[in-house]
Order: C-alpha cells, then structure tokens, then sequence
C-alpha cells in the first residue's frame, strides 16, 4: 500500500459522505471540489465519513496527508522463460528510474527479449524518453534532433554510455495514442534498425515549445523547433487547410480506415527515408509501425461499451472480490491466472447489477462479447488482489498488437544481431 488512503485502511469503492464533518454527498460537488476538499499540506490530518458496500453504517477514518506517488512504468513481467514485458504508460520526472528498476527486475528473472508497450503513452519528459532509448543503442547512435528557424534552437541528442539492453531483440508496441516522447523513443529505434516496431501509426506530435509567461499571469507557448528522427523524418503531422482535421485526428483515422487497413495511409514519396541499414521508412506525421496491426473490434458491442461506462464491470468485480477474498488470495496470482473461471452465475449476477445502473440486457451484444465480458471479468478481480501485476498478463490476452508482437521475435532477433 503506497498512497497514504490505503495505508489507513480506506478500499476501492468506498463512498466519501463527509470531510472533516463536512457533508459533501448529494451537494453537487464537482471533481475538482472534492479534491479541493481532501488537499492539505503533508502531514496534517483530514478526517473522511465513508460509506461501504455490506455495511449498514458509515465508517470514520483518519487519514494524514502525505504526498500520493506516481507511477508512469506500470507493469513488468516475464510472459515466459525467456520474454519480458514493460508498460510505460507516460514519461514522467521518475520515468526511468522506474524502467531500469523494472528492467534490472526481469533480468534477474531471466529476460532475453523484451516487449516494450508504449500504447496509448502520450509523451511527458524527452529527457526520460532519451535516456531510456540509450539503453537500447550502441554508443554515438543518434536518437533526435531538434531544428528550428534560428540556429539557437537547433539541439541533438545521441547514446553516451553502453545500455543495459543493446545485444538483445527488442520489440516495442505503439498505436495512435502513443505521442511525443513516446515517438522519440520508437523513431529512434526504428531508424537504428535497433528492434521491431509493432502496432500502428503513432499520433504524430513532434514540436518543441518554449513558455512565454505573460503579465497577467498566463502562458504563451511558442513553438521554436521540431523534432527529428535519426533518418530524418518530422515526428509531427502537418497541419491542413481544416484544423479540425488535427484536432479530431482519431475519429478521422477510424473514418479513413486506417485502424484496419494498412494500405489506407498514403505515403508522399518526397518524404521517403533510409534507416542505418537502408530499409524506406515515411516521414509525414508519427512512427509507422514496421508490422502493422489492425485493430480488432470482432468482439466489442454497445452493451459492452455501457458496461464500462455505466462502472458496472468495476463494481461487480470488486464486490466478488470483496465476497471471496480469502479464496482468491489462496489461490496465489498464478494458479488465479490458470485455473480461475469466470462462470454463467458469474455473468447472470453481472448482467443483473447492469439492469439496477440502467443498463438493460442485449442478448446480441452479449453473446457478441461473452468472452471479452469473462476476460475483463477475470481481469478486474486480480487487479483488486495483485494490482497491476495480476490484471495485465489477463488483459493482454486480448490485446492484438501484443498477441502479434509475441510471433514477430524471429524478425527482432535478427535485427538484434547486425
């Protein structure tokens, strides 16, 4: 328990009524407010009325503040003998502390191969996304450059020690959420024919600002350079004549076919590149994937939408928890992973509490999204027992790009070996 709410004893899904004797249910309070409520300076003491589910009566907590940590590495965890897997989910001050501490981890479980998930990461700090692609690259490689219409702002950046990682396949995840820093990190390794790029085109956000604080307290950010593959290639999507077009970039990508269709992005040829080993790669806007992976929606369904958004998969999930913890934590994570089932009483239980959140029953999209629905399922209950370290080697059961990425080590391996 890091955060300073679990170590006094507070679960997930309590409802917070009161603080500080202060009634804040059914007031309206937005978000924002809440939060406004709990603040208050390390050390000191807020006091929170909670409501839990199974109990007839509210339960009062002391809770003393403390500064709540933030993770941007996820997961790690061997996918076999052999394969280990890292989700960073953004680039944040700690960010690569945190990859080495995970990296050192698998190591020492006997990691060969790595899968590096960088799906849906927006970006953060360049300098974490650089020193974590040095780990990759051989001493002198380059890993960005910045240029911009006055010299000053002209900047590189290259690998300046031995990595951890450099002799080893390497394959990294990306999709169309995966930004910025995270760009820089798969550019680098695609244009030094470093490891395989896996998934699909990445968001394309490639620009470098420079605050500008105003008098009245605002900030102008003024764009002063770009950022640059090794090969050459712009990170950032041009801007069109439509700006909603840059705006609405993901709905455009669905509309255009390009989540399902790899020939459906168009390629100008006068923005063709050469990695170190000569192989083309496109400039243009974001990182295109060397092995391109369409998004699969052949189990997805409204009625599953609404399940998630109607927090019906959550709190069904953390009620069983709640019900059968002492059966699930003797289970251990892996005999859960293996052997645990997600039944049909399981699943009547679910689709009824869906019914009591407006949610009622579709039997197409039920049966559409049965085994997502039981996966997800799975997911959530090992989440609420081992956090992220039981939910993820679940939930990438059904994530396509990382299905796909485990065939594709043969190709990583013999770019490892050049």
């Amino acid at each position: 328990m890091d955060e300073p709410s679990e170590s006094a004893g507070l679960q997930s899904g309590d409802k917070i009524i009161a603080v500080d004797g202060k009634n804040i249910a059914g007031t309206g309070l937005t978000n924002r407010q809440v939060h406004e409520n709990l603040r208050g300076e390390k050390g000191s003491e807020v006091k929170l009325k909670i409501m839990r589910s199974g109990l007839a009566e509210p339960v009062e907590y002391k809770i003393i503040r403390d500064k709540i940590p933030q993770f941007s590495v996820d997961v790690s965890y061997m996918v076999d003998d052999e394969i280990g897997y890292i989700k960073v989910s953004r680039f944040s001050a700690t960010t690569y502390n945190e990859f080495m501490e995970a990296l050192n981890k698998l190591e020492n479980q006997g990691l060969k191969k790595l899968i590096l998930d960088l799906q849906d990461n927006p970006g953060g700090y360049m300098d974490k996304a650089i020193s974590m692609a040095d780990e990759f690259l051989k001493d002198n490689a380059m890993i960005v450059y910045t240029e911009g219409k006055e010299k000053r702002y002209n900047s590189e950046a290259r690998a300046i020690k031995e990595g951890e990682f450099e002799d080893n396949p390497l394959i990294v995840l990306i999709n169309e959420g995966s930004a910025s820093a995270s760009e820089i990190v798969s550019g680098a390794i695609q244009d030094n024919d470093r490891g395989l790029i896996v998934g699909r085109r990445s968001f394309g956000k490639g620009l470098v600002q420079m605050p500008v604080p105003l008098k009245d307290g605002s900030e102008l950010r003024l764009t002063i350079s770009r950022y640059y593959t090794p090969s050459g290639r712009s990170i950032q999507k041009p801007f069109g004549e439509n700006p909603d077009e840059y705006r609405d970039e993901m709905s455009y990508r669905y509309e255009h076919g390009e989540y399902f269709v790899a020939d459906s992005i168009q390629f100008d040829d006068s923005l063709k590149y050469t990695t170190s080993d000569g192989r083309i790669v496109y400039g243009g806007g974001g990182i295109m994937p060397d092995y391109f992976v369409p998004l699969d929606t052949t189990q997805t369904s409204t009625y599953l939408n609404r399940l998630f958004l109607s927090n019906t998969l959550r709190q069904y999930t953390f009620s069983y928890y709640e019900k059968n913890q002492k059966m699930l934590e003797n289970m251990g994570m892996e005999g859960f992973i293996k052997n645990f089932q997600v039944t049909d009483k399981m699943l009547n239980e679910l689709t009824s509490l869906a019914k009591t959140n407006n949610v009622e029953f579709n039997e197409e999209g039920f049966n559409k999204s049965k085994e997502l629905i039981k996966l997800y399922s799975k997911a959530y209950i090992a989440r609420n027992i081992w956090n992220n370290e039981g939910f993820y080697p679940i939930f990438n059961q059904q994530n396509e790009v990382f299905l796909e990425a485990l065939k594709l080590f043969d190709r990583a391996e013999s770019l490892a070996k050049k």
